[in-house]
């Protein structure tokens, strides 16, 4: 990867801005009786009724609607807000600070991200980095898969990004930690880094050299 030539910094959310835990969330779906939750959820693609709230097939309610058909018991929004929230294990402040300093480097910085409404609730919210801040507030803009309709890895949502922010592919940089999105970002000619989940990656050299 040529640093010079990198001008726009796309960033997954679950992994890298946020660590994930799959078991907390597993644990937290069985609590409010979904007894195949640890065959269900994924960290990396969702299917059933997860996918179709993360691609906008579906909103919150009709998610609702269908986990409490699934589990045979009318659930509460709260219910199924604490369940996706589990999904959640830290906010890394220093991913968050590195962020805010490509930004103030002059590099266009956004967030790509399979996610939903549920879950976008609290991450863009002042709750979300413990300092008042939304999510929002450290990116340029948000390219989240509800509002576009369509989930990576589909290339369709990569070129939605890169049409966006005005960017040709040999000047992005995409950072995620699911290895079939990194490949088509990859087959399209956008340079990429697969940290694993929770792991620094403003340590990675491609980082430290921006």
């Amino acid at each position: 990867m040529n640093e010079g030539m990198i001008r726009n910094i796309a960033f997954d959310l679950g992994g890298v801005v946020i660590t994930l835990d799959l078991e907390q969330a597993v644990r937290a779906f069985e609590r409010i009786g979904m007894k195949d939750a640890r065959q269900q959820l994924d960290a990396y693609t969702q299917r059933g009724l997860f996918a179709d709230l993360e691609s906008g097939r579906i909103g919150a309610e009709a998610f609702r609607e269908g986990l409490s058909r699934r589990v045979g018991r009318t659930l509460t929004i709260d219910d199924c807000r604490e369940a996706i929230h589990a999904y959640v294990g830290h906010v890394p402040r220093r991913g968050l600070e590195r962020i805010l300093q490509l930004r103030r480097a002059g590099y266009q910085v956004c967030l790509l991200s399979n996610t939903n409404p549920i879950m976008m609730q609290w991450a863009d919210s002042s709750r979300f980095d413990g300092m008042g801040h939304p999510v929002s507030y450290y990116f340029d803009r948000l390219y989240l898969s509800y509002q576009c309709g369509v989930m990576k890895p589909s290339p369709e949502i990569f070129r939605m990004m890169l049409q966006g922010q005005g960017a040709r592919p040999e000047e992005t940089l995409f950072i995620d930690d699911g290895r079939r999105n990194v490949e088509t970002a990859a087959s399209l000619g956008i340079h990429t880094l697969c940290p694993e989940n929770g792991q620094d990656w403003t340590l990675l050299p491609e980082i430290a050299r921006l």
